[in-house]
């Protein structure tokens, strides 16, 4: 029986809580919005499946709670991933300056050679954004990591972000020789027995 896909990648979105990232998932792998906070408990993941230069590729989410308390129990799923994204708020300078910590973070439990993206979300708050778009491309830039600017509430840049970084990783892999089928065969859905999250079904709402 042949596969539904070719290749299956694990992403991650990482950062403070409160930066959005429930919404950024629940924009691209539902397209709809919530104005509600509900902080996400645990972890939770959505599926979605792109079609990139004649390839079907499903993209597994997981939204990873951004409070401290959380981290012990996200460490985990950081192993395994193909690529993660670092979301902070645009008008939070403090989300922001915490990236560093969160690429620790990435430094120390995901594979050395994880694909990442920057994504300043809550672009739309104009007036309230702290936190300079040239300074964080900079700093990107430094770093060798791609960066947009998005905001989950008016779907602006959501789409290109999960799109970038699908393409990049299925660049990765085939430099590496991972071909057609590396994505899918190199990585697990990982939802079942001890690898399931407990508690995280269905309580992310809270954003944007």
């Amino acid at each position: 029986m042949s596969a539904e896909y070719d290749h299956l990648f694990k992403l991650l979105l990482i950062g403070d809580s409160g930066v959005g990232k429930s919404c950024l998932l629940l924009r691209f792998a539902d397209d709809s919005y919530t104005e509600s906070y509900i902080s996400t408990i645990g972890v939770d993941f959505k599926i979605r499946t792109l079609n990139l230069d004649g390839k079907v590729v499903k993209l597994q989410i997981w939204d990873t709670a951004g409070q401290e308390r959380f981290r012990t129990i996200t460490s985990s799923y950081y192993r395994g991933a193909h690529g993660i994204i670092i979301v902070y708020d645009t008008t939070d300078m403090e989300s922001f300056n915490n990236v560093k910590t969160w690429l620790s973070e990435i430094d120390k439990f995901a594979s050395e050679n994880v694909n990442k993206l920057l994504v300043g979300n809550k672009c739309d708050l104009v007036l309230k954004k702290a936190v300079d778009t040239q300074m964080a491309k900079d700093f990107a830039d430094n770093l060798g990591i791609p960066f947009l600017e998005t905001s989950a509430k008016e779907a602006s840049n959501v789409e290109e972000a999960f799109t970038r970084m699908a393409m990049d990783i299925k660049k990765r892999l085939a430099a590496q020789g991972g071909g057609a089928g590396g994505g899918a065969a190199n990585s697990k859905p990982l939802l079942s027995g001890a690898n399931r999250p407990s508690g995280g079904s269905s309580n992310s709402g809270g954003c944007c």
